[in-house]
């Protein structure tokens, strides 16, 4: 019986052949904390009598969601983690002096690989999944128990083939391909299941697209989004200054089961506009544009489309024209490299000259946490990944998400807008 590549990467890590369904004790390559989860973890940690990590090399804390320290209670917060960084000589800990977004910073900094078992305590961990790795989020305490035992249980998730047929239309990014699958499935129709893309249309997506993809996958209710390396992926890794381990390549049998198989032409798709108040209440851009929806904010970033491509498409729209009057536009880096980069290619000063305000490498906005917050009655076109009710603010405010694209072109037309146009 064929086996899927989340399949194979766990009869790998537990040296025998299982299958969808089984519940599996699995060593973990990589445990990610970040500075609102961490400190529940360290609690854990020490309240068990622990007194050093199980695998030191393969834990990372990254500060992102509120770093710099936006209030008394956040900066509190942050200490713990430092602390304990401090008190286990934490090799990976980043801090404001090489900050990022978790999920854009680790595969940046070569710490997650093909054929990786990595867990996180953020949902968004799925986004590793991009380079052919099995990624998942968890609970702090889930993360404590691999922190003791360098090991996690783990039911073996079924999963659903997505198929994307054809070259994308332009402007449809990998942001619009998860927004379409999540679309048609719902947020709960990949529930505890593996999203597997492939098909021809991945050939032409770019590693900042199949992060992008990947990242959303929680949305659909899955356990794990995942691409099988190719081309792209090696040569991402090969770009990498020194990988944390050797990646270690699974693709798919022929006859490997799947629940259900959906199939995108992507070639016809336009951009995707999710509505307020799910992820899967997307429209076209084109009845967008129709419903003449005013704006009040435009933000680009979050770890889903905070990377250098999301700048690159961003400055090309906005290069010679103003942000609208009545808009504000926030503009996230996803990590302090990323920044720097676009700095040397232009980008940087492109966007200043538009209007935008560039903010350092921080979750803040997306979660509503700060740096962005949206007040009564206001409307956002973000790229961020949710947009429930309050997500980034007032009860009252909408966030209608987007790709980077239409994102840039609604904060120059001051309501959301076509960049084909």
């Amino acid at each position: 019986m064929g086996q899927t590549i989340t399949e194979k990467i766990f009869s790998e890590h537990v040296g025998k052949k299982v299958y969808a369904g089984e519940i599996v004790d699995c060593a973990i390559d990589m445990v990610i904390g970040n500075d609102i989860t961490t400190p529940l973890s360290i609690k854990a940690f020490e309240q068990s009598g622990a007194e050093k990590l199980a695998n030191p090399d393969g834990f990372c804390i990254v500060m992102d969601h509120f770093i710099p320290a936006k209030d008394i209670a956040s900066a509190n917060q942050a200490k713990i983690s430092r602390d304990f960084a401090k008190k286990h000589n934490l090799k990976h800990f980043f801090d404001e002096k090489d900050m990022g977004i978790e999920h854009a910073l680790l595969p940046e900094k070569g710490l997650v690989v093909s054929g990786d078992v990595i867990i996180g305590a953020d949902s968004h961990t799925c986004t590793h999944g991009a380079l052919g790795a099995f990624s998942t989020g968890m609970g702090s305490t889930d993360l404590a128990y691999a922190m003791i035992t360098g090991k996690n249980w783990f039911k073996i998730p079924s999963a659903i083939k997505v198929e994307f047929v054809g070259k994308p239309a332009r402007h449809i990014y990998g942001k619009d391909l998860i927004l379409e699958v999540i679309r048609q499935i719902g947020v709960d129709g990949a529930l505890y299941q593996t999203l597997e893309f492939g098909g021809e249309g991945i050939e032409y997506l770019s590693m900042d697209d199949r992060f992008s993809l990947c990242n959303m996958a929680i949305e659909a209710g899955a356990k794990n989004g995942i691409i099988a390396p190719d081309r792209i992926t090696r040569e991402f890794l090969d770009s990498r200054k020194g990988l944390r381990a050797k990646p270690r390549e699974f693709h798919s049998d022929e006859d490997a089961s799947y629940t259900q198989t959906l199939r995108i032409d992507i070639s016809v798709l336009e951009p995707v506009v999710a509505y307020p108040f799910l992820p899967s209440n997307g429209k076209s851009i084109s009845k967008a544009v129709e419903d003449d929806l005013k704006i009040d904010q435009v933000f680009i970033g979050s770890c889903t489309n905070g990377r250098l491509g999301d700048l690159k498409i961003a400055s090309e729209i906005l290069k010679g024209k103003k942000v609208h009057q009545d808009v504000r536009l926030i503009i996230t880096p996803g990590t302090q490299a990323i920044y720097k980069e676009a700095h040397k290619l232009g980008y940087i000063d492109i966007l200043l000259e538009s209007g935008a305000l560039i903010s350092n490498p921080t979750c803040g906005a997306c979660l509503g946490g700060y740096m962005g917050i949206l007040g009564d009655n206001e409307r956002c076109v973000s790229t961020t990944n949710r947009n429930f009710v309050g997500r980034m603010g007032a009860r009252s405010s909408e966030v209608y998400l987007a790709n980077s694209a239409v994102a840039a072109m609604s904060a120059i037309e001051g309501r959301i807008a076509d960049p084909r146009e």
